[in-house]
């Protein structure tokens, strides 16, 4: 059996398409054709890999002459070879991507419109580590992202990255959290380019609850109805057009 032979025989036992193994490795799915058809051979690193993800020795992946790896098999290799996976897909397909798309396992991906698995792509996509225009997962990166670490559009998270965003640490045009830094910021301590409000603030426009530093206005405790027209007028006269949509946000989150 040659290297070819065995590469391929590993990869179906394991349940692994050549698209599949060819995102795990980093490498392309032709690479993967090519080893399996033995026009060319995996590098010493992508072999090590492979014995590794297989539980396989590398003389039997190597040499021509053995037909099995027995040998170096133990009882815990064999209870991994059984990992737990999950896959189903739509029939139906839209650029030759499924409608939805679920693919639970290790090193697996899930790509379709709908998208669920431990790395996900897709429109809407659920996962560990998920992409898509909607994006939920410990790190997700999306128009509207929500998960521990995130980058969107609209960023929710523990660490949040985006025009709008919202979180403990959070970085943004518009950002909301705990400590919050951006155009526009609120937060226990918010630091704004124009307007900063919470416990803590610093900006052009600073209204704090303990501290406030502003250079054009600054205000310790709560803004009374004329102080809130003020800070009102500073913001529109202050903030750039393109910014307004921020500014009425601002506006509404400084009368709370």
């Amino acid at each position: 059996m040659t290297v070819g032979n065995k590469l391929s025989k590993l990869r179906k036992q394991n349940n692994y398409t050549q698209e599949q193994l060819a995102d795990i490795l980093g490498v392309s799915r032709q690479a993967i054709s090519k080893w399996e058809s033995d026009a060319s051979y995996p590098e010493t690193e992508k072999l090590i890999q492979l014995s590794d993800l297989y539980h396989c020795s590398l003389d039997y992946l190597l040499r021509d002459e053995m037909e099995s790896d027995d040998f170096h098999k133990s009882e815990k290799n064999i209870n991994l070879e059984k990992h737990f996976y999950y896959e189903k897909a739509s029939e139906k397909k839209i650029k030759g991507i499924p409608i939805w798309h679920i693919n639970i396992g290790p090193g697996r991906t899930a790509k379709g419109i709908f998208a669920v698995g431990l790395r996900a792509k897709g429109i809407v996509s659920v996962g560990i580590a998920s992409m898509g225009v909607v994006s939920v997962g410990i790190a997700s990166i999306g128009a509207l992202s929500i998960g521990m670490a995130t980058l969107g559009i609209v960023a929710v998270g523990n660490i949040a990255v985006g025009v709008i965003a919202m979180g403990a640490l959070c970085v943004g045009i518009m950002a909301m959290g705990a400590i919050a830094v951006g155009a526009f910021s609120g937060g226990a301590m918010a630091i704004g380019n124009y307007v900063a409000a919470g416990d803590y603030a610093r900006g052009a426009i600073a209204i704090g609850k303990s501290e406030a530093y502003g250079s054009i206005y600054q205000k310790v405790g709560k803004l009374s109805p004329e102080e809130y027209k003020q800070v009102c007028d500073l913001i529109t006269k202050e903030v750039p057009s393109y910014l307004s949509w921020a500014g009425s946000i601002m506006k509404a989150f400084l009368k709370f």
